[in-house]
């Protein structure tokens, strides 16, 4: 997912949401095939659980929040304590190195929605690792989506 192609993405919406609504409990699941590239972006009020691989667990999930602050907050699966240390590594340094790919999917695969909620488009965009392992169990902040438009020159 690092090498973000808009042609290799599929977008479904999942009723009730839209392509303009709920603000509030969107969420987002991410998921690919490593055979064709394809990326898939579900949108719904729910995440879309059938879509995740139950072996691989290589899925973004993430919604839109407001305590005090709007934000996108998404998290990855890298390990509950079935792989080893060197697994979870292997599999943390994956996640990062395909996070810039994934956000821009699921900001592109939403644009419109984005268009209607401009406010959003400054927001942060926090991700959490999930991990037995301290050393990544962490939560990065990603930036905003204007940043990922920008990558691709898109406006909205």
């Amino acid at each position: 997912m690092e090498d973000f192609n808009p042609q290799m993405m599929q977008v479904r919406f999942i009723l009730p949401a839209s392509p303009i609504d709920p603000l509030m409990g969107r969420k987002y699941t991410l998921t690919h095939s490593d055979g064709t590239g394809q990326l898939f972006l579900d949108i719904g009020i729910d995440f879309n659980y059938e879509a995740i691989n139950g072996e691989l667990r290589d899925e973004i999930i993430a919604q839109w929040q407001n305590d005090w602050e709007y934000r996108l907050m998404g998290k990855v699966y890298v390990d509950n304590g079935e792989y080893t240390e060197e697994e979870a590594h292997k599999r943390y340094n994956q996640f990062k190195k395909h996070m810039n790919g994934a956000l821009q999917g699921i900001v592109f695969g939403d644009r419109l929605f984005l268009s209607n909620y401009p406010l959003l488009l400054d927001a942060p965009i926090y991700i959490l690792f999930e991990s037995t392992y301290p050393q990544f169990r962490e939560i990065y902040n990603y930036g905003t989506p204007q940043h990922y438009l920008n990558q691709f020159q898109f406006e909205i």
